[in-house]
């Protein structure tokens, strides 16, 4: 009889053949597994869940409650949210039962976080989408209700720009942002270093604003980074961001609260609406 000759086996065959590859999860079916599998969270779980991600509780964030306290119902409306970073501020805002959210984000990491939060947390009414927010603004013509801007005007290239196409798109906004201002920032203020010193002036529907430039310092090499797209963002100057949204027809601002001497430097959150919104 013919047959084929037998190859001997070395060493090295043999143990390769028992490898496991580290592209399968060999351990019982979890959440955390997938939570694991995702790197860079800054978000907590609910503790009821007993899962392991980041150490931020944004699941129940009183920034978001009261903004939903302030503007009044959501139920049955539609939401626009802009950087959901990791879909735990859609999820309180999918618990007042809106008609839909579309949540646009730019980070693919992040992305890739809301999805899997949307899958534990059953966030059942929200659309996740990925990319720029300043081309769904440009080229989406729907009216949003109600508008959540919550940490992402500051990592902004051109933060006025984006007010203004984000006040032809929703008759309501909630913002949390950092903003500039010399008296809370001295120059020996060490908050101070990421800026470069530059200030452009732009006008945004009539209005100049200012715009301080600003780098992350590398920060975009780490996998939990959630800043801007590009490393040159601006800040804008407290006062312009009240004005120019004045401009853009948001005639009733309520300021939460303002906080000079946050970490990131001065921030504020506030509700802006439209005469018709408030109505």
């Amino acid at each position: 009889m013919f047959g084929f000759p037998k190859r001997s086996k070395n060493k090295t065959q043999e143990n390769s053949l028992g490898a496991i590859f580290d592209q399968y999860e060999q351990g019982k079916p979890d959440h955390q597994n997938a939570i694991d599998a995702l790197p860079g969270w800054s978000c907590a779980f609910p503790a009821a869940l007993k899962l392991k991600a980041g150490n931020l509780p944004l699941y129940a964030d009183d920034r978001i409650n009261w903004a939903l306290k302030t503007f009044g119902s959501i139920k049955g409306k539609k939401i626009l949210e802009v950087g959901p970073l990791e879909g735990m501020h859609t999820y309180m805002l999918d618990r007042q039962q809106p008609a839909r959210i579309d949540a646009i984000e730019a980070n693919r990491l992040c992305f890739l976080r809301c999805l899997l939060t949307r899958q534990i947390l059953n966030i059942n009414s929200a659309s996740f989408l990925l990319g720029d927010i300043q081309a769904w603004l440009a080229e989406h013509d729907e009216v949003y209700d109600f508008a959540l801007a919550s940490g992402v005007l500051y990592h902004m290239a051109d933060p006025g720009e984006f007010l203004r196409r984000l006040a032809s798109r929703t008759n309501a906004v909630f913002i949390w942002t950092h903003f500039f201002l010399d008296e809370a920032m001295p120059e020996s203020d060490v908050r101070r270093r990421p800026f470069s010193g530059k200030i452009e002036t732009k006008t945004i529907a009539g209005v100049p604003v200012r715009y301080y430039e600003r780098s992350y310092q590398l920060a975009n090499s780490n996998a939990s980074f959630c800043g801007g797209m590009k490393d040159r963002h601006f800040w804008m100057h407290r006062d312009d961001i009240l004005m120019l949204l004045e401009k853009l027809g948001y005639n009733d601002i309520v300021i939460r609260d303002e906080n000079l001497d946050h970490p990131g430097g001065p921030s504020f959150s506030l509700l802006a609406r439209k005469a018709s919104a408030a109505s």
